[in-house]
């Protein structure tokens, strides 16, 4: 096993692309709490177009992070839940979190003395 995450082959690599997505993380997260549909995902994130929002679910399927399931009701019903392995990022997730929020003022800081 490498651990050179710039080789293409690296698996650490492959996790640095799935956290690098903007969304992928923040559905992840919210899907933290069970099952949701699209419309209650959109309404707990906020700031998601329903396009993208599509796309990263789609995303998180294709790389088995997340799991669609759709209900032979009227009117038709689609809910999507985080799989086993996507419930092992939530712990990556959160310690990103817990940087951010200790040192967010800090980064914020520095972006604003580059940007003038």
């Amino acid at each position: 096993m490498t651990t050179d995450a710039y080789l293409a082959d690296c698996r650490a690599r492959l996790a640095f692309d799935l956290l690098s997505n903007t969304w992928n993380p923040v559905l992840i997260w919210v899907l933290r709490e069970g099952p949701k549909r699209p419309g209650e995902l959109r309404e707990r994130i906020g700031g998601i177009s329903p396009k993208v929002l599509t796309e990263t679910l789609r995303r998180l399927e294709f790389n088995g992070l997340v799991t669609r399931n759709a209900y032979d009701e009227v009117p038709p019903r689609v809910e999507y839940e985080l799989t086993a392995l996507g419930q092992t990022l939530l712990g990556p997730i959160e310690a990103l979190g817990a940087w951010a929020f200790e040192h967010g003022d800090e980064v914020m800081a520095a972006q604003e003395r580059m940007s003038g």
